[in-house]
């Protein structure tokens, strides 16, 4: 079978049930199962996506009308079938590792696994129905059950300040799970490979660059490229495992610098911390959020060196956060031009102007070459492109 270039965003949030009940508090309300893999599909020209929250009995029961109505349909190597895209069906999982909470990715092949999953998650978490939830197990517990039935498991936004593996859990992988175990790391808005290869135990892991998605205009803003014979579960594994010639051959993402945990600020104030510095030189307080890239220097015990396997990592900026970009220009965009992977990547100047201005169509160029400036981002506050 051969081989094929597929668009992948693997961890987008669902904000509620088709019946209005919410999932992900913190997400928009207008992402339903069904809405975010009609816009993961027609807008944004995604192949395969990760739907989080699928462990929610509602969630399911849209999962199982849809499939008996026959607008999706289920993959026989694993994962639901829209059209052109596949959705894996995914969870996020909270655990206190070690000395702090850290988020978990759950991929799980199809239905009836993820139902099992659920029976299972309502003896150790106290509220079934939302987001990202507290697990009361251990990572070796929940590792031992996702293998049992068949599924993955990747920590999430590896270096994020709060709730995550190294930016407020542990100080190594291999302290909190067995290393050979685990097949895939996800970066976060606030790195890139070149930062996560400072770390050795790392350069085995094939890294996933996810939007993490609240909102619809959201989705797609960290993707990668995959090849593979065809979207599906087992051939996502087999990515991840990087065999048979399977891989993924891009990771797309933000520059560090626009992620709104890469450099360090005052708790207090918002004003960036001078490295090395007691207390902030603006308000003197002592409260800091450590930034992604000061974490990553305290825990790096080697020079940036990427492995073989490891592909390029091509820098972004979304459509939404260029500068004279809005809405309405974007949908006129979206209409006339193409998808939002095309128009990052492949439309002409000319398609690009014919379709709203020069102006915008050189931004998008400028953009897709890397010669916007970029103010850093800390503190949970995006960094700018201008």
């Amino acid at each position: 079978m051969t081989n094929i270039l597929v668009p992948a965003d693997l961890h987008i949030h669902i904000g509620s049930t088709i019946s209005g009940k919410p999932v992900k508090i913190t997400a928009s309300r207008q992402m339903t199962f069904s809405s975010v893999l009609h816009e993961s599909c027609v807008r944004k020209g995604l192949g395969m996506i990760g739907l989080i929250d699928a462990h929610v009995p509602e969630v399911q029961q849209e999962i199982a009308e849809g499939l008996q109505k026959g607008i999706f349909q289920e993959q026989s190597g694993g994962g639901i079938r829209y059209q052109e895209t596949t959705c894996l069906l995914g969870v996020e999982l909270e655990l206190m590792v070690q000395r702090g909470l850290a988020h978990f990715l759950v991929y799980l092949p199809d239905l009836t696994q993820m139902r099992s999953f659920t029976q299972w998650l309502c003896l150790y978490m106290k509220n079934i129905h939302l987001s990202t939830q507290r697990l009361y197990q251990t990572p070796d517990q929940l590792l031992s059950k996702v293998e049992e039935l068949g599924g993955l498991l990747i920590p999430a936004h590896v270096f994020t300040p709060f709730r995550s593996l190294f930016g407020s859990a542990a100080d190594h992988l291999s302290d909190v799970l067995p290393v050979n175990r685990i097949m895939g790391i996800e970066l976060g808005l606030s790195s890139d490979t070149a930062m996560a290869d400072q770390i050795s135990e790392l350069q085995d892991h094939t890294f996933l660059t996810n939007s993490d998605a609240h909102s619809i205009g959201k989705i797609a803003r960290e993707y990668q490229i995959l090849e593979l014979p065809e979207a599906s579960f087992s051939e996502f594994t087999s990515v991840l495992r990087q065999e048979n010639g399977r891989k993924v051959v891009a990771n797309y993402g933000f520059h560090p610098k626009l992620g709104k945990y890469y450099g360090s600020v005052c708790l207090n104030c918002g004003m960036p911390w001078i490295k090395g510095a007691v207390q902030c030189k603006t308000c003197k307080s002592k409260r800091r959020v450590k930034g992604v890239s000061e974490r990553i220097n305290e825990i790096a015990d080697q020079m940036s060196k990427s492995p073989v396997h490891r592909p390029p990592y091509i820098h972004q900026v979304p459509l939404a956060m260029l500068p004279g970009i809005g809405p309405k220009t974007l949908d006129r965009l979206l209409e006339k031009v193409g998808t939002e992977m095309y128009l990052l990547h492949q439309a002409t100047e000319q398609e690009l102007t014919d379709a709203s201005n020069s102006k915008v169509a050189q931004t998008i160029i400028r953009a897709r070459s890397g010669q916007l400036t970029i103010q850093e981002g800390g503190g949970g506050i995006y960094g700018k492109a201008h």
